[in-house]
């Protein structure tokens, strides 16, 4: 395999463009692209023509608009390239006007009430910073997704606009160090994706898999993660098939992916990218979630990309490593030997610093989900508790700033490993938390609160956001002032003591640091209904309008957005539990029951001598377990009738579905997971953990 030549070949990339289209048009489509120029739509028919040529090439007989509406999922429409030619016979055709505009149907997308259902049309906006490819027949155009009337609908055009905002507040920052040749400053981002594999026969005999991506009912198999063999583990042979195969599709569409390794829990992996700019790490992060269930599918297998598949197992998450670089080359968030003199990254940093206390609820709706509420807190993923990790010598510094004081740096000796053959490894300057939801790397700051099937453009939005904001604040002050170097210094020391609360370097695992979260204020926000709703507070409506990520129409139609596809999934997790409640689990270990009972009489047939106390204590708990079943399945139905009822209050609506419905769930699969570890393996109607963790 040539993976020079492999790369990329899908996709409508500089290479292409430089061949197939004018200079002048090429120019000025680059200049949009590293620039942020405005396209001028005269050019638009030559990039649609020399786009369609390309893509017959590749095999394509449509196009479609690709975009990311607020399902979670992306969207696309296809259309074919033919066009009648007036003598019965077609032709392949492409206009600048289909390139650039499409028109879904906007009422049948989670709008929050923006459009109503007979208020139909919306606008697909092509997005001419991300690439096109040819996938499966089609041309692949990325666009944005708005509303008739100009509302945002979509996920890619506020984090756009997000880039925008602090693209223009931290130029404003670099030119008072008198570096005016900086044009742009872009955020970077490398999301590492966790996932399980399970064989796609047991997949297929798990109705709660198929209808909600975890597992609803299941005993803990008597091997888990406790050995910790699995992590980096020798990957098997099915699997590393597997991963060789979505190597070479994720490398045919350009996307970067570096490293592939095992995770924590049984038959779970990790896949991490090279960074690259966020709105391309964005579609391609989408683009990877869908390859990497396709190319599972072609192998037999499942991709799990629930935050929680398998209760009392580890689950998956979404690292998002985050950094500043401007069109000159220059990394914003590196230290330098000397971090402490460095003013410039200080600043940058306590802009941060100040944005994640401030706005800590933000961060946390970002990456609030049904899923990902099984997640963090559990020691396995950070907790709903919102902090900043800095490092030894980097809190070091910050403190010292602080407390006014000078900061003496420690050298920094080489790792002597006790063996002649070994090199000696150089110390870096501080550890790694991977306890913490956001912390600092290097270089960057890694966001790992994420669920694995989060759309990564959310917690983005937020981080751009939020760091525009403090930025802008900085600029707004600093600029009229003439002494700006002793001016920064004195901002940068009563930010951070201002803010200090935010920073924690310890485990944040522990009920310790709980408990001292709370007394340092910071919020605890476990629950999607819990975050949500501090969503369209003053501060954050004020924050998204002035640096026109969203008005407040938007944010309110977010809220009730996600608050209804909370309530929603956990409705449909309820009626799975039921449905196999019901159907499945009540007449198998009926069935059971009846073949103990069977058996006993058998034996006291043959002779009353024969001891049947086994079969009898078998009987009597199993039976009594499942009245137990019946009585709680019972109580769960009448709940979900209730709940019928709040819907005109989403707030309340979410909030029965998080304090009763849920409980009501965790009460039934208590039982059922209990009647699971008594009931003959032959007669348990799924494929129990041990079979789906260890069957590939």
């Amino acid at each position: 395999m040539n993976v020079p030549e492999l790369f990329s070949s899908k996709v409508f990339n500089d290479d292409v463009m430089k061949d197939k289209l004018p200079k002048p048009v090429y120019k000025a489509l680059k200049a949009t692209i590293e620039n942020g120029e405005a396209l001028d739509s005269n050019i638009a028919n030559a990039v649609a023509h020399a786009m369609k040529e390309w893509a017959i090439d590749q095999g394509c007989t449509h196009y479609t608009h690709w975009f990311q509406p607020l399902t979670g999922v992306t969207a696309e429409k296809h259309d074919s390239f033919i066009t009648p030619d007036g003598d019965g016979k077609v032709m392949m055709t492409f206009s600048g006007k289909e390139l650039i505009k499409g028109e879904p149907d906007a009422s049948s997308f989670p709008s929050g009430g923006i459009r109503a259902t007979f208020e139909a049309r919306g606008y697909t906006a092509w997005d001419p910073t991300s690439p096109a490819f040819a996938k499966d027949g089609t041309l692949y155009i990325p666009t944005a997704f708005a509303s008739y009337t100009g509302e945002v609908l979509d996920k890619k055009t506020p984090l756009l606009r997000s880039m925008e905002s602090l693209s223009k507040q931290a130029i404003r920052i670099l030119k008072l160090f008198g570096k005016n040749d900086v044009t742009r400053v872009k955020t970077n981002v490398g999301p590492e994706q966790e996932y399980f594999l399970i064989d796609k026969a047991m997949y297929d005999a798990r109705p709660d898999l198929i209808y909600t991506g975890r597992t609803l009912f299941g005993a803990k198999a008597p091997k888990g993660q406790e050995l910790d063999d699995h992590y980096f583990g020798s990957i098997k042979t099915r699997v590393k098939e597997f991963m060789a195969e979505l190597d070479k599709e994720l490398w045919s569409y350009g996307i970067l992916a570096k490293t592939k390794h095992n995770e924590v829990a049984p038959s779970q992996h990790e896949i991490a990218p090279v960074f690259t700019i966020t709105n391309i790490a964005v579609d391609q992060n989408e683009l990877m979630m869908e390859l990497l269930k396709k190319t599972a599918e072609k192998m037999g297998l499942v991709c799990l990309l629930h935050e929680k598949p398998f209760a009392g197992v580890n689950g998956s998450g979404k690292h998002n490593n985050w950094s500043l670089l401007t069109n000159t080359g220059e990394n914003l968030l590196k230290p330098g030997k000397k971090p402490e003199d460095n003013l410039q990254f200080l600043l940058f940093l306590a802009a941060i610093v100040k944005g994640v206390d401030e706005y800590q609820d933000l961060l946390r709706i970002s990456v609030a989900s049904a899923g990902n509420d099984h997640r963090l807190g559990a020691n396995e993923a950070p907790p709903a508790i919102m902090s900043v990790f800095l490092g030894d010598q980097l809190d070091a510094v910050v403190h010292s700033i602080e407390e006014g004081e000078d900061y003496e740096s420690e050298k920094l000796d080489n790792m002597e490993l006790g063996v002649e053959v070994l090199p000696s490894l150089r110390m870096d300057t501080t550890d790694r938390n991977r306890t913490s939801p956001f912390a600092f790397t290097g270089n960057r700051f890694e966001f790992r609160s994420l669920g694995s099937s989060v759309n990564v453009a959310s917690p983005n939005i937020v981080l751009n956001t939020i760091v525009a904001e403090e930025l802008k604040e900085f600029a707004d002050h600093l600029e009229s002032i003439k002494d700006v170097k002793r001016a920064m210094k004195r901002l940068i020391a009563r930010t951070f003591k201002q803010h200090d609360r935010i920073i924690f370097n310890g485990d944040n695992y522990s009920k310790e640091w709980e408990d001292e979260a709370e007394r340092r204020g910071l919020l605890n926000l476990k629950t999607v209904p819990d975050a949500v709703k501090h969503y369209t507070e003053k501060k954050n409506v004020k924050l998204f309008k002035s640096n026109n990520v969203f008005t407040k129409g938007e944010m309110e139609a977010r809220y009730e957005v996600d608050l209804e596809n909370y309530a929603k999934i956990i409705k449909i997790e309820a009626l799975t539990m039921i449905e196999m409640s019901k159907k499945d689990i009540i007449p198998a270990v009926n069935e059971y029951v009846k073949s103990l009972t069977d058996t006993a009489l058998a034996k006291q047939e043959l002779s009353t001598d024969i001891p049947v106390i086994l079969e009898k204590r078998l009987i009597t708990d199993l039976s009594e377990k499942l009245v137990e079943f019946a009585d709680k399945l019972t109580e769960l139905e009448n709940d979900l009738e209730k709940a019928d009822g709040l819907q005109k209050n989403m707030q309340n609506y979410a909030d029965f579905f998080k304090d009763v419905i849920l409980t009501d769930m965790n009460a039934l699969r208590e039982i059922g997971d209990y009647m699971e570890t008594q009931t003959g393996s032959e007669y348990w109607p799924y494929p129990s953990y041990g079979e789906m963790l260890f069957g590939v």
